[in-house]
């Protein structure tokens, strides 16, 4: 904001909902109405333009929305900063950094379908950063729309404590505009867009219903406002001026949702709801923000929101672009002014600010400065999302946001090997834009695995390698890591002699392998376990430590699948060394020989990896769940029921091979509501028949690789 309009009302909010409710719908009307863009296009127009904040091309492919889009507009005297935020469970990062950053929140629903999925995983982030919020029934045209319904569910299933502050004049077919209950007026919406509000007096048959409403919304309000409960009692109506002040404060307390209604797509209600983000959501400086002291234990310390005091700004996304990284950034106080130098908070690092931009989707508008308070982007700025920025006289850091584990892996690796560098290059830039997304390179396999939120998010990272970076992948399951282990003690007497001319090879060793238990490992501190009782000199001490090598050779790679060894001690009794032949090699393999041999006669078996998996689900699929589970080799360890009886939480034991494909799967089992999180357990026997499997297979690899 420059000087000449410091006094001008801002507000920084986000637009979030279950996919398909019609949020981008929304926006673009909105910046329609507020003069920044000249025509309305669609998610997926006929025109083939696309919605104005879905910018990717991927985006106006799928139609929906998966990064966040910042743009900024202005309403009668008032700037408005708008994020639009992916609806899709696999995109909740990009929810999650837009409400660390925002100051209030539109919450989107559909009119027919009412509280979904999406919905309450944007409501639980949104109540997790205390943000204030207008909920906005949408599509009220559609057939089955049923705006009482939705705020039924606002209160049952969200414990919003929400009322209605309009009613619709017709639903489906017929709707035609709403009713404000506070200034009792109609409200339509003439012209070709919808643009020319019209305001009239409440019709004849609606005047029952908006005094039933009206009395709601008070009783609602009395319950969390003291001086509305004083005239409730007294059973006066408070004036428009009292209600309004009073749903304000509430609202900003995060103890009321006003309910706004109408239809995006018909262009029905949008200009009310803009009057509303004005009149109901916090400044600023009215939302209480945090940051940490690294010098005195992270103690937090609220910002002031002044231009006057230090910078304290929050670097949120980063994007790339034809020009280099656009760093978006929310200035908590102070000002950002372009050639003044700010430092990295994290890492120390200075640099001077080049340009400062206003973001409108994928257009840009340079400014000199921005103040406390505003959402802007700059250039040139190296860092990582979520980094804090300040002047240097700081060292407070803005606390950081939540990031969810990720449940889903892929391996990937690029078609033509040429690409290795670009492949590199784009998985670093992408896991520094997105924390949910993490790259490992499995110490087994030497595979390169990609972990993200569900197979949609991997699906769009694999489609921006090949659209950005111009890297084809090959992509498929990652091996699962299998351990090997013994289960009866078996005895070795092995000899490896080898003689071509010269000095040759001799060594003998004898011995037994036995099972190491689960608590004698743990004793240990270790899976495998080396055990020397040799007496006297047959094997000359200074061979012993070849043998522990050699066992350790023998326990990298098992003689089923060719997986590393565990649960094994290796005992050497005796031996038979010559004085020429003998070395420290001869012992070496020896000993690797002669525990791979012994262990194929003592009753081998396959390990493999077990999950702990524990399932978050509405009550009603619970039956439904657990049959799944089941059928996927699950042992049920417990099962709770949450405090208000709505929802189950089931802890199981998965093995990970059964796992995979199980996010989509308990998405279509409990219509989206459903949630999982898997971490590792223990590595446990496979049965009978996946062992002769996994050999059957092993084998048939190791042909192919002699073959070639």
């Amino acid at each position: 904001m420059s000087s000449s309009d410091k006094k001008a009302v801002l507000r920084n909010i986000g637009i979030s909902a279950h996919i398909d409710s019609g949020k981008t719908t929304l926006t673009e009307r909105i910046l329609f109405y507020t003069g920044k863009i000249n025509s309305i296009h669609d998610v997926r127009g006929k025109d083939g333009v696309g919605a104005k904040m879905d910018s990717m091309e991927l985006e106006r492919e799928k139609g929906i929305t998966i990064q966040s889009a910042a743009t900024y507009c202005q309403w009668n005297d008032s700037h408005i900063n708008i994020i639009d935020t992916p609806g899709h469970v696999d995109f909740t990062v990009e929810v999650e950094r837009s409400l660390r950053v925002l100051d209030g929140g539109v919450l989107v629903l559909c009119g027919v379908s009412g509280v979904q999925s999406q919905s309450l995983t944007v409501d639980r982030q949104m109540k997790r950063y205390d943000v204030p919020r207008l909920a906005f029934v949408n599509k009220l045209d559609r057939q089955g729309a049923s705006p009482n319904n939705v705020i039924d569910q606002l209160r049952d299933q969200l414990k919003l404590n929400a009322a209605a502050v309009q009613i619709p004049i017709g639903l489906e077919g017929i709707h035609e505009g709403v009713i404000d209950l506070i200034e009792q007026r109609s409200i339509t919406f003439d012209g070709e867009k919808g643009e020319t509000i019209v305001y009239g007096d409440v019709p004849e048959d609606l005047k029952e219903e908006v005094e039933e409403k009206r009395l709601e919304l008070l009783e609602r309000l009395a319950d969390v406002d003291d001086e509305i409960a004083e005239l409730f009692l007294m059973e006066e109506f408070p004036d428009t001026k009292t209600l309004k002040a009073a749903i304000r404060r509430q609202t900003i307390s995060c103890s009321f949702v006003p309910v706004f209604m109408g239809s995006a797509f018909k262009n029905k209600g949008v200009q009310p709801l803009l009057n509303g983000v004005i009149d109901y959501l916090p400044e600023p400086s009215e939302k209480k923000n945090f940051a940490l002291d690294l010098k005195n234990d992270e103690t937090p310390v609220e910002v002031t929101s002044s231009n006057d005091d230090s910078l304290l700004a929050l670097a949120f996304k980063l994007d790339e672009t034809k020009y280099g990284q656009l760093t978006y950034m929310r200035v908590y106080q102070g000002m950002l002014k372009r050639g003044n130098y700010i430092t990295n908070v994290n890492t120390g690092k200075k640099v001077k600010l080049a340009r400062i931009v206003r973001m409108h989707s994928d257009d840009m508008e340079e400014i000199d400065e921005a103040g406390s308070g505003e959402v802007v982007a700059m250039f040139g700025v190296d860092c990582k999302s979520m980094d804090t920025f300040s002047d240097g006289a700081t060292d407070l850091v803005m606390a950081s946001m939540f990031v969810a584990e990720p449940v889903m892996s892929l391996s990937v690796k690029p078609k033509n090997t040429t690409m290795q560098n670009q492949f590199g290059k784009a998985l670093n830039k992408f896991t520094n834009e997105d924390p949910t997304l993490r790259v490992k390179v499995d110490g087994d396999t030497k595979e390169t695995i990609i972990s993200g939120m569900g197979e949609l998010h991997l699906e769009v990272y694999i489609e921006r390698l090949n659209r950005e970076y111009g890297v084809e992948c090959i992509t498929g399951q990652p091996n699962v890591t299998y351990k090997e282990t013994i289960n009866k003690m078996q005895k070795f007497d092995w000899i490896h002699k080898k003689q071509t001319g010269g000095s040759g090879q001799y060594a003998r060793v004898m011995g037994y392998i036995e099972p190491l238990s689960e608590e004698e490992q743990a004793e240990l501190e270790s899976v495998t376990h080396f055990d020397n009782k040799c007496t006297g000199t047959n094997i000359p001490p200074e061979f012993y430590s070849s043998c522990i090598k050699g066992m350790n050779d023998a326990m990298l790679e098992g003689a089923l699948v060719g997986s590393e060894v565990e649960g094994i001690r290796v005992v050497l009794q005796d031996g038979a060394a010559h004085a020429v032949d003998s070395s420290d090699m001869a012992f070496r393999t020896a000993m690797a020989n002669a525990v791979r041999d012994t262990m194929k006669k003592a009753n081998p078996s396959i390990l493999e990896p077990v999950m702990n998996v524990e399932v978050e689900i509405p009550s009603e699929f619970q039956g439904t769940v657990v049959a799944a589970l089941n059928r996927r080799m699950g042992m049920i360890q417990n099962s709770d029921v949450n405090d208000d009886g709505s929802g189950i939480k089931i802890l199981a034991e998965v093995p990970l091979s059964n796992m995979f494909g199980y996010s989509t799967e308990l998405r279509s089992l409990t219509q989206g509501k459903g949630e999982f999180t898997m971490e590792y357990l223990k590595h446990s026997q496979v049965s009978k028949n996946a062992q002769e499997e996994l050999m059957k297979k092993y084998r048939e690899q190791k042909q192919e690789e002699d073959a070639a």
